[in-house]
């Protein structure tokens, strides 16, 4: 490296504007960073320190850090009352109301040290620790999540515009403390840099210090050093900015227009979903469209929830984003969803009626009994839709055969497989993905969840070996228990079997149409098909219930257990 170039290395002229540098809210700050020294020309370390805005000249009067790793931890100083020895407790060790972002948490070498985000901060934003990966994640109020902090041996990264807000609430300032040193194996006389130099400077909010001097390290060959600490402050977020109920100014909320009928000339009557402004049952908004106006949609609007199990749960008359928000959906349609025009506005955000509006529908039907009588009515009523009856029926048998028999015919889905439970449904279209990925979840649900072991325990011994597969197994051991009306649902599960094994997890081939021709997939829509499946698996599970009460399955052997 040329003469020129060390010198410039050695002037940390880039390092300092990199402190210096104006920061965008989205920006993932470092927070913490500690560089061990090892055999390489520079070090690096960054500390931040929260400070009361009441005491930024006293902090900002030296280039010194205000707070170290190794400080902010509780503490206690002793002093004197007259002749009276005291003791006070301090939560960050000292009483000056420097409090810390990161704490440097230390195990005097018999652990593994690390850094860690103060609790108020993560209580604050009610981040969620994503222990995998050691990313903290924020959800906010229409359920999006953002990684916020990053937590690595030695480096923490946070974004800015949190820790900005949570300034503003604490009244405080964000103190970034750096402390950066660079070698060189060249003398200062060799650089022509000045011996001793040290040289103080503070512009706005910030303050630092850059020393050279002579310095031997050994094992770098180094003979010279420069070194640049200091601190930049960072100021809060307004109040009202600050995003903490209380505190933050409460945008004005937005609304959709939604299609909720048809004039006589053919035109879209369109209507605000703002429930300020419709009509209800106290004389409200007289010449408005009612809250309770019905709002149709295609079926598909559900998909991108079903898509999504492991964040949205959709049921029997409900769709719910954790407990962010929630819908009361008029789902025992064939072919639409109906929403009441009020509902729309009161309950979902902003973002959420822009996906609802684009699936928006005029049918000409009213909602369905089932909605009605339970909004309207109040009397509990149950939906006759496939896939809620399955769901039912499915949670039944499990309450049956721990009641009848101490044990589950159906083993529970692990939790990897919950998502097929929580998707069945009759397809919004004939997209195969969809298809495919049904009847995929319903024989994982069916058969492959049939409790072998169990089963196996009611067959006699010496025929165990001889039957293979669950469906074999599941139909010897009604046979031995002497229930002989399961042959219709035995070829209902093999047929399922071959649908899934041809078509949903293999190439589609020769086999698969084969199989397919014994569901008439050549003749009918997929949405037929599939809703003929859920029929004969509601038929099965039911069958089940049957036989778990009657109680034969606790013969074994031809004899009583």
């Amino acid at each position: 490296m040329g003469i020129e170039m060390e010198k410039e290395r050695l002037s940390q002229a880039s390092t300092l504007t990199y402190f210096l540098r104006e920061m965008n809210l989205a920006e993932m700050v470092t927070v913490y960073y500690s560089d061990a020294w090892k055999k390489r020309e520079s070090d690096r370390g960054i500390y931040c320190a929260l400070v009361p805005s009441t005491r930024i000249e006293q902090v900002l009067s030296e280039p010194s850090w205000s707070l170290t790793p190794d400080q902010g931890l509780p503490g206690a100083v002793e002093y004197f009352e007259g002749d009276n020895e005291r003791v006070k407790y301090l939560r960050f060790g000292n009483e000056n109301g420097i409090e810390p972002l990161i704490i440097h948490r230390n195990f005097y070498g018999i652990r593994p040290s690390y850094p860690e985000i103060c609790e108020e901060f993560r209580h604050f934003h009610r981040l969620y620790h994503d222990r995998n990966c050691d990313q903290y994640i924020k959800i906010d109020g229409n359920g999006e999540e953002k990684i916020v902090a990053v937590v690595e041996p030695r480096l923490v990264k946070i974004r800015l515009k949190e820790i900005r807000q949570f300034l503003a609430i604490k009244e405080m300032h964000l103190a970034i403390q750096f402390d950066c040193k660079e070698w060189s194996r060249n003398s200062l006389k060799e650089l022509k840099l000045p011996d001793a130099l040290d040289c103080r400077k503070r512009v706005g909010l910030a303050h630092w210090q850059l020393s050279y001097n002579e310095w031997q390290r050994t094992n770098l060959g180094g003979r010279s050093i420069s070194r640049l600490l200091g601190m930049r402050l960072i100021k809060p977020l307004p109040k009202q900015k600050s995003g903490f109920p209380g505190f933050a100014n409460g945008s004005k909320r937005e609304y959709v227009d939604f299609v909720v009928g048809m004039d006589q000339n053919g035109d879209d009557i369109v209507h605000t979903c703002n429930p300020d402004v419709l009509s209800n049952f106290f004389g409200a908004n007289p010449s408005a469209p009612a809250y309770l106006t019905p709002v149709d949609f295609r079926k598909d609007v559900l998909d991108k929830y079903y898509h999504r199990p492991a964040l949205y749960e959709i049921a029997d008359g409900i769709l719910k984003f954790g407990s962010i928000w929630h819908l009361n959906i008029d789902n025992f349609h064939e072919d639409k969803v109906t929403v009441w025009l009020g509902d729309l506005g009161k309950y979902l955000p902003h973002e959420e009626q822009l996906h609802w509006r684009s699936y928006n529908s005029v049918s000409g039907t009213s909602v369905s009994t089932t909605h009605f009588d339970r909004q309207i009515l109040a009397e509990p009523t149950q939906s006759d839709r496939p896939e809620h009856v399955f769901l039912r029926k499915y949670r039944e048998l499990a309450k049956t055969s721990q009641e009848h028999l101490g044990w589950p015919l159906l083993r529970s889905l692990e939790e990897g497989d919950q998502h097929h439970l929580r998707t069945i449904r009759i397809p919004a279209t004939d997209e195969r993905r969809d298809f495919d990925e049904l009847v995929l979840g319903l024989t994982k649900i069916l058969i492959d969840s049939l409790n072998y072991r169990f089963l196996s325990s009611l067959i006699p011994s010496d025929q165990r070996e001889c039957v293979t597969g669950s469906i074999s197994r599941l139909e010897v051991a009604l046979s031995t228990c002497g229930i002989d009306d399961a042959t219709e649902h035995m070829s209902f599960l093999r047929n399922l079997q071959d649908l899934r094994s041809a078509g949903s997890a293999h190439r589609k081939g020769r086999e698969y149409r084969k199989v397919a021709r014994r569901f008439e997939l050549d003749r009918k829509n997929l949405r037929t098909v599939f809703n003929g499946i859920l029929q004969q698996a509601v038929e099965f599970l039911d069958y089940l219930i049957g036989v778990a009460q009657s109680q034969k399955l606790t013969r074994r052997n031809g004899q009583r257990t």
